[in-house]
């Protein structure tokens, strides 16, 4: 029995020690809640937990928001600078301004109908075609009159000539200041004529459109004719109807005269011709306003006692200078009719042809041969 009584004493013993380690532990609790939070703001926290434990945890959520609140009052200061951002775009009005000049830039575009004016020309090139192929064949040569497809003269560029005085023997049909040798065929008096209504100024005559034929009161037979003539320097029209007139000797035999410079018309109708029977040789028209001179040699047809015809006509035409024609003949009274030779006076009017523009002569004088 003194062996289970020294047992019930180590268990009695046992139990004892038990309890005192239970009390200690309030001491040790401190120590574990420190190695709880390794972190030392926690151990801060716990600090006033001393008061409440539950009462520290309740404020750190509350302060946490107001430090998220400012941020989102943050976020209406940004908005605030994006309205001044948009100061630029009211610089875009400004920039409108040049879309204004844009209009502006379109009042080029309405010139663009002023480019019409060419296509006012386009009625007169239908109107004024460059050549036929239904006219009948000139006598002797394989073309037509005014024929589509006869090659044109070349062009060149006449020498500088100043304006040629008259010889002694010259008769002056025109000196630059009046028509008194001139005037317009009477038609209510064949052989007569009425005073002359072209327009004198400057040293100059100019066509009058409507008054018709100029015509010398002197007949004039085989002569040296010199005459000096200018088309209008504002370019009109094209083709035939551009700075269009002519010179017909005897009343019969026409030297075209015509504002052929870069002007596209059938060969026999250019500057020099023939008119409707022979092209120039060349064309050596100078630019529109310019003052050019025509110098011809004619000789007028002769006819016998029966009154056939015994001599044809020729011309030897000399343009600004440049021989278009050397002692051509001629077939017949010029035009788009080819007329045939007829008995004539022997002599007869020069007459300046009104072909509805305004084109000048000056300086005109003949020497009878």
């Amino acid at each position: 029995m003194p062996h289970s009584l020294l047992c019930l004493c180590l268990v009695f013993a046992t139990s004892a020690f038990a309890i005192g380690q239970d009390k200690s532990t309030p001491n040790d609790k401190p120590a574990a809640a420190e190695t709880k939070p390794s972190e030392q703001p926690a151990a801060e926290t716990e600090k006033p937990a001393e008061k409440g434990v539950d009462k520290p945890t309740e404020p750190q959520p509350k302060v946490q928001p107001p430090e998220k609140k400012p941020e989102p009052t943050k976020q209406p200061e940004d908005k605030k600078e994006a309205p001044e951002k948009p100061k630029p775009a009211k610089a875009e009005p400004a920039k409108a301004e040049p879309a204004k000049a844009e209009p502006a830039k379109a009042e080029p575009a309405k010139a663009e109908p002023a480019k019409a004016e060419p296509a006012k020309a386009e009625p007169a090139k239908a109107m004024v075609p460059i050549g036929y192929t239904h006219t009948q064949r000139l006598p002797g040569q394989p073309w037509r009159v005014h024929d589509l497809l006869r090659p044109r003269p070349r062009t060149v560029t006449p020498g500088e000539d100043s304006p040629a005085a008259p010889p002694s023997d010259a008769i002056v049909l025109f000196d630059g200041t009046d028509l008194s040798n001139w005037g317009h065929q009477d038609r209510k008096a064949p052989g007569q004529y009425v005073p002359a209504r072209w327009t004198v100024k400057d040293g100059y005559m100019e066509a009058t459109r409507g008054t018709g034929y100029l015509c010398s009161l002197d007949n004039v037979g085989s002569c040296q004719l010199h005459i000096e003539w200018a088309a209008p320097k504002k370019v009109s029209g094209d083709g035939q109807g551009r700075g269009n007139s002519g010179i017909k000797l005897w009343g019969a035999f026409e030297i075209q005269v015509l504002d052929s410079y870069n002007n596209r018309t059938y060969a026999d109708g250019q500057a020099g011709a023939v008119y409707g029977q022979f092209p120039p040789a060349v064309n050596a028209t100078l630019p529109p306003g310019e003052w050019q001179a025509y110098d011809v040699i004619y000789e007028m047809p002769e006819f016998d006692a029966e009154g056939k015809l015994a001599k044809p006509a020729y011309v030897t035409v000399f343009h600004n200078g440049v021989l278009l024609h050397h002692h051509r003949e001629l077939t017949g009274p010029t035009g788009r009719a080819n007329s045939k030779y007829s008995e004539h006076p022997p002599g007869g009017s020069i007459m300046l042809q009104d072909h509805g523009n305004p084109v000048r002569y000056r300086n005109i004088w003949v020497r009878p041969l």
